[in-house]
């Protein structure tokens, strides 16, 4: 029993097993971090930079159906700021380098992880967006 202790998967949720993994189909962490098609595991899910292409090049899955916006880069961007803003402060405690270096050090390294980090999370969404098949809500006329 996974989650909330007594907790159990409603019989109208269309979940996967968590254990059952669809033949072709990447896990979410490996799509997320080597950036592959959620449906064939092709590469190539991104057009350029943090850009979804239109369709899988491969399998012919269209990407613009998944809804996967702006979500990871609010997040990505506090979090990869916090981490590297520590370890600037740390740099800075240990060996006093001059200013100088401290902008050739961190301004790359800060676009080159906040762009590699939209990627991932970005991905990971779409991966699991399509594991799990979500689509827009809809009211059923009981």
């Amino acid at each position: 029993m996974s989650g909330v202790a007594g907790a159990r998967r409603s019989p109208r949720t269309k979940l996967p097993d968590d254990t059952h993994e669809q033949k072709g189909q990447p896990p979410i962490w490996r799509a997320a971090f080597f950036a592959t098609c959620p449906e064939c595991g092709a590469s190539g899910l991104f057009e350029r930079g943090v850009r979804f292409r239109d369709r899988c090049p491969s399998c012919g899955l269209d990407y613009g159906r998944y809804n996967v916006g702006d979500g990871p880069a609010a997040f990505l961007t506090l979090i990869i700021g916090a981490l590297l803003i520590a370890l600037a402060l740390g740099l800075d405690a240990a060996l006093h380098p001059p200013l100088w270096l401290h902008a050739i050090l961190w301004i790359p390294l800060t676009i080159a992880a906040v762009l590699y980090g939209l990627r991932v999370g970005k991905a990971a969404l779409l991966a699991s967006e399509h594991q799990r098949q979500a689509a827009q809500g809809k009211l059923s006329d009981d």
